[in-house]
């Protein structure tokens, strides 16, 4: 088999949302990943030259399908998405659950369910290529908000991607990092890692460039909200015999009120 020649863009769209694009060269094939607005997405599809042949939706909110209509009326691609808002977003073509595979590229991604920011969201990844798309539920140094599901569900939704391989490439739905980073900063102020990342993240927002894609092992380390497992981070929050769920429901918590 030919090996994989993945190149990825990101394109941002309305005020802080990212869709991604995932290019095979040997193939030609092309993943979207959420569709924010079909006008930026439409016009790096047409500078590039890729044709688009997959589009995945993370979840039913309207600024991650908003643009799909037109995307998918311009260019034909086959929609895969949540089973469970096939009603709610009706153009998706495959209805896919936790654990089903999608064929790209002579490779596969799959469909991983991690509810709580709401019932139906699935986050993307790719084992081959060493990239997730993990939409609103992992952010760069954070989390989604719980809107549908229970803080214990998006405990084990964000738990079961920091288990993903350290290498994974993670690309998520929005540009909060500064902002998450700054709230770990509260809850971890003595984290040096947390620091060195927090030093380049403000420089790179200085310079109006992404601090998107990141990977598990920067977020192993600095993501405040995946290390509610860790007995140090427990033990500074005084919740030493508490479930790792509920240390993570208290930083969640926490972050709503920031």
């Amino acid at each position: 088999m030919q090996e994989l020649d993945l190149q990825t863009h990101l394109i941002p769209c309305l005020s802080d949302n990212y869709a991604v694009l995932l290019h095979e060269a040997n193939s030609g094939q092309t993943i979207l990943v959420d569709v924010p607005d079909e006008a930026p997405i439409l016009a790096v599809l047409e500078e590039k030259g890729w044709p688009l042949t997959h589009i995945l939706i993370t979840h039913h909110h309207w600024d991650h399908v908003q643009g799909l209509e037109k995307v998918k009326a311009e260019t034909g691609a086959k929609v895969y998405g949540p089973k469970a808002s096939m009603d709610k977003v009706p153009l998706i073509d495959h209805g896919l659950e936790d654990g089903d595979e999608i064929s790209f590229a002579e490779s596969i991604l799959y469909a991983l369910g991690t509810e709580g920011h709401t019932l139906d969201h699935l986050s993307y990844w790719m084992p081959e290529g060493e990239i997730a798309f993990t939409g609103d539920t992992l952010f760069s140094m954070g989390c989604g908000r719980v809107f549908e599901g229970t803080l214990r569900d998006m405990w084990f939704a964000v738990d079961k991607l920091a288990k993903l391989p350290p290498e994974t490439t993670i690309f998520c739905g929005h540009e909060y990092t500064k902002a998450n980073g700054d709230f770990c900063l509260s809850i971890e102020p003595d984290n040096e890692f947390l620091k060195r990342r927090m030093a380049e993240v403000e420089a790179l927002r200085a310079e109006g460039k992404p601090t998107i894609p990141t990977n598990i092992l920067e977020e192993r380390a600095t993501n405040t909200f995946i290390r509610a497992n860790e007995p140090a981070l427990k033990k500074a929050l005084g919740m030493e015999d508490k479930e790792d769920w509920e240390v993570f429901a208290e930083i969640r918590t926490r972050k709503d009120n920031f």
